[in-house]
């Protein structure tokens, strides 16, 4: 057969394999019968629905009643017919995987409809394997296509992704690449600050991969002396050590094609980096103790909030192991930088504690005021010990700014500050200024921080409210929202 993908002996032994759960369908165009046989055969094989035909004209009436997820179409020789159509398919469907079947004298022409949208590409004549690679990969794509599309809807419809709430713009690009990098196995390195959810992104990368059922197993590399890191996760066997009673798996092997977590990572040792650079590299562990090797199947995502590249540079942390977990990075903003998302934030956190304790919580405007101005080191952890603390503390439903940290108080009296004075901050020719005059505006500015609330205001101050009525007694004010 001239041009013929396998001959009819090589077709009895076409592998049989299990279809997948979501079947993709493969649209096969080829004048020849031949070959528009043998390639549905050996689709069919593989798990795909095939449909097939000779005609152009009838493939383009087959897409419009169902769009095929795979399109396999010949080039034919010394015609533009394919590369308009492959084009006019990548507009109509760009979703649509195309493999153009072309003869060996007409390669250019695939490379052409290559730059026309197509992704891959057999030349005539090819073998079973040749095309079930091919298909293969084709599905493969697919698949990782329609994940990622579906994570990004839900992120499009949501206010964030899984337990991660934001969106703001520095939010959107994490979850762009968290999209991505979550539908592949490679080593994933979290960047950011402390505080700012390095261990909730590792948790969601493992919740939306391909292996969700499988365990994910974290380690905290800066709480532990190296020689439990390294039985942690290389395990060990009987007897190695005093109190080793019976061996027991490192983290590495007991994933089981799960997910290892290694916070902190910054934190090991030189010794402890080389040992797990070979794991990596072997894909196999020797427990402590051990003459033999296991291997290991586990998906590796590390984070820090240490700078890898300047220790790298100072030889504190191996260069090869650097470049072995930095495949792809996620930086985390911090959470000063991404202001937008504290409301979100805050309210999550006020809704989980309220459904704890069955008292609806909310934040006055005063509380919110202070919170968006307050810079976090502590990032988004620092804001839930803040929204916990509030809540513990205070005597009502409405969270007051009196019932936040004290360094959150004071820069909620700063903002408002800052507000009646239209925003500027005064420079002061003389920062010294008498206590008594400090005690007099400290408080003026409780009272109108918290929109005349004397209780409150007196409460936020640490004194009395006789002492408080005594005090605006004595500066001959009786009405403190009125200025001066």
């Amino acid at each position: 057969m001239l041009d013929t993908v396998v001959s009819s002996q090589e077709m009895e032994f076409i592998p049989q394999v299990t279809e997948p759960a979501a079947r993709l369908y493969l649209l096969v165009v080829d004048a020849d019968p031949a070959v528009r046989s043998a390639c549905s055969e050996i689709a069919a094989s593989l798990g795909y629905v095939v449909e097939s035909t000779g005609d152009m004209g009838q493939a383009r009436s087959l897409l419009r009643g169902h769009a095929a997820d795979v399109l396999l179409v010949n080039m034919p020789y010394g015609s533009n017919r394919g590369l308009e159509f492959v084009s006019e398919v990548k507009i109509l469907y760009p979703q649509m995987s195309v493999i153009v079947m072309t003869a060996t004298g007409t390669v250019s022409a695939a490379v052409e409809a290559m730059r026309c949208g197509a992704s891959d590409y057999l030349a005539k004549p090819f073998t079973i394997d040749e095309l079930s690679t091919v298909l293969e990969r084709a599905a493969a794509s697919q698949t990782t296509d329609t994940a990622t599309r579906q994570l990004r809807e839900r992120l499009r419809m949501a206010q964030g992704l899984g337990a991660m709430i934001g969106r703001s713009a520095e939010m959107e690009k994490v979850y762009r690449i968290l999209s991505k990098v979550a539908q592949s196995a490679h080593p994933v390195l979290i960047l950011g600050e402390s505080g700012t959810g390095k261990e909730l992104v590792a948790r969601t990368i493992h919740a939306y991969g391909p292996n969700a059922q499988k365990p994910f197993l974290p380690v905290d590399c800066g709480s532990l002396v190296p020689t439990l890191i390294e039985s942690e996760l290389f395990g060990y066997v009987k007897g190695a050590f005093t109190g080793a009673n019976r061996s027991k798996d490192g983290l590495l092997v007991s994933a089981e094609g799960g997910t290892v977590f290694l916070d902190e990572v910054g934190e090991l040792s030189l010794d402890l980096q080389a040992k797990l650079l070979r794991a990596l590299q072997e894909r196999e562990v020797r427990p402590v103790g051990a003459t033999h090797r296991v291997p290991i199947r586990a998906r590796i995502v590390a984070a820090t909030n240490r700078d890898l590249s300047t220790m790298v540079e100072k030889g504190a942390f191996r260069k090869d192991l650097f470049y072995r977990l930095n495949v792809v990075n996620l930086r985390l903003p911090a959470l000063r930088d991404r202001r937008d998302d504290i409301p979100p934030l805050a309210a999550h956190f006020l809704d989980r504690i309220s459904r704890e304790r069955g008292t609806k919580f909310t934040l006055s405007n005063d509380t919110l005021r202070a919170m968006m101005a307050y810079d976090w080191p502590g990032n988004v952890r620092e804001l839930e010990n803040a929204v916990e603390r509030a809540c513990a503390l205070s005597s009502g439903p409405v969270i007051h700014l009196g019932d936040l940290p004290t360094q959150l108080q004071q820069r909620g009296l700063d903002a408002y500050h800052s507000a009646a004075n239209g925003g500027i901050q005064q420079e002061e020719p003389n920062p010294v200024k008498p206590l008594a005059e400090l005690e007099r505006n400290a408080i003026l500015h409780a009272i109108r921080a918290l929109n005349g609330d004397k209780l409150q205001a007196a409460r936020l101050l640490g004194i009395g409210k006789t002492t408080l009525y005594r005090k605006l007694k004595e500066y001959g004010i009786d009405d403190p929202m009125q200025g001066e």
